[in-house]
């Protein structure tokens, strides 16, 4: 009778298979399941409040020795969780005599080197040129980690925070993590902040042409849960914006040009879009401007409180008019001939930020009558007659 080892799959009612442990056959199979189906790093046992969601940004991941320098590592995957925490991933089978000691040397030089060397920029291009590759929408993608109510811009600028002030995460994942290697997990996460260092055992059983996979999150012991507390912002109650608070907020900032130009632009709102939407992001709130058009909604224009505005051609896809490409791209160079706006041709499908600062009372002017031609043109129906 083969007893298995204690881990069974009821195929049927009449019928249990006892499942056998088996080795991933190369380390690289390894990385492609993980880098497939990021939930196997457990996320909801790292953070059993609001379990972790992970994005991959890149594989093979390069990291500089100096500023400016040529990589002289490579990082197995580099994740991001919803709160933009970048997770830096290392995969080592068990029979990897490496797992004990090189490993952990490695993921502490590549920590040290990403928090300083790694720019925003680089890694949106990557995690967009990862998304290209795979045929996939960046943005849905993005809008799946985050969910449809956060703020691309502001995860962008988590992540920046986050590895300014080293607030990373360490996963060692291996199908066995050997004693030695868990005590130093432990300890590295206990002594680590704001940091997190953890191991991730994944277990690999086959039997009657069936796979499980468990992975087992160790390292985080109760004085570190304490301590360290819910790495999630998410865990924050949402908050409720509307105009008062978002101007305020604005008016905070100290630059009277870019509260009257916000002013301006909330007044056309009022006078121009079938209704006004606000966030709920409990730090970073936004207002934004939504037409109407055969009963489907499209979001174009949304101030932000950092004193940034963005027209998100991105919603304007897969809706009436404006999926047009020759009409997002009248609007857009219509855009780029005001004094202090330079959005890149990829914008044109894509939300990108416009800074207030800088924009004169002219500039804001011209801006609003480039969006008077985008609701004309919204509510005709029809192609650009020209200037």
């Amino acid at each position: 009778m083969n007893t298995g080892t204690g881990v069974f799959v009821l195929r049927d009612a009449q019928t249990l298979v006892a499942m056998q442990a088996a080795s991933f056959a190369t380390e690289d199979d390894f990385q492609r399941l993980l880098a497939s189906f990021p939930e196997l790093l457990a996320g909801d046992q790292i953070d059993t409040e609001v379990p972790r969601r992970f994005m991959l940004v890149a594989r093979e991941k390069g990291i500089a020795a100096e500023e400016g320098g040529a990589d002289r590592w490579s990082l197995d995957h580099l994740f991001l969780d919803q709160d933009g925490i970048p997770t830096l991933v290392e995969v080592k089978r068990g029979t990897d005599t490496r797992i004990r000691r090189e490993v952990v040397g490695q993921m502490l030089d590549y920590a040290a080197n990403s928090v300083l060397h790694w720019p925003l920029d680089t890694l949106r291009a990557q995690f967009g040129a990862r998304c290209e590759a795979e045929s996939r929408d960046a943005g849905e993608v993005l809008r799946d980690l985050i969910g449809p109510d956060a703020e691309p811009e502001a995860f962008w600028e988590a992540v920046r925070t986050n590895l300014q002030a080293g607030r990373v995460r360490l996963l060692f994942v291996a199908d066995r993590v050997p004693p030695e290697l868990r005590r130093v997990v432990e300890f590295l996460n206990r002594q680590m902040q704001p940091a997190e260092v953890l191991a991730v055992e994944l277990r690999q059983y086959e039997g009657q042409g069936l796979k499980t996979l468990v992975p087992i999150v160790l390292g985080r012991s109760e004085i570190t849960k304490d301590r360290k507390g819910s790495s999630s912002r998410a865990a924050q109650p949402k908050r409720t914006w509307d105009e008062v608070t978002i101007m305020g907020e604005i008016a905070a900032l100290g630059d009277d040009a870019v509260l009257e130009a916000a002013r301006a632009i909330l007044a056309w709102i009022h006078r121009r879009a079938d209704r006004i939407a606000f966030n709920t992001n409990p730090s970073f709130g936004a207002l934004g401007a939504v037409f109407e058009v055969n009963g489907v909604e499209i979001s174009a224009l949304r101030v932000f409180t950092d004193g940034t505005m963005a027209v998100y051609f991105e919603y304007m896809l897969g809706k009436p008019v404006f999926d047009a490409l020759p009409l997002r791209q009248a609007l857009l160079d219509r855009l780029n001939a005001i004094p202090g706006i330079r959005l890149p041709p990829d914008a044109v499908s894509k939300r990108k930020t416009i800074p207030l600062a800088g924009l004169s009372t002219d500039a804001i002017a011209a801006f609003l009558a480039a969006m008077d031609w985008f609701v004309d043109t919204l509510r005709a129906g029809s192609s650009p007659a020209g200037d």
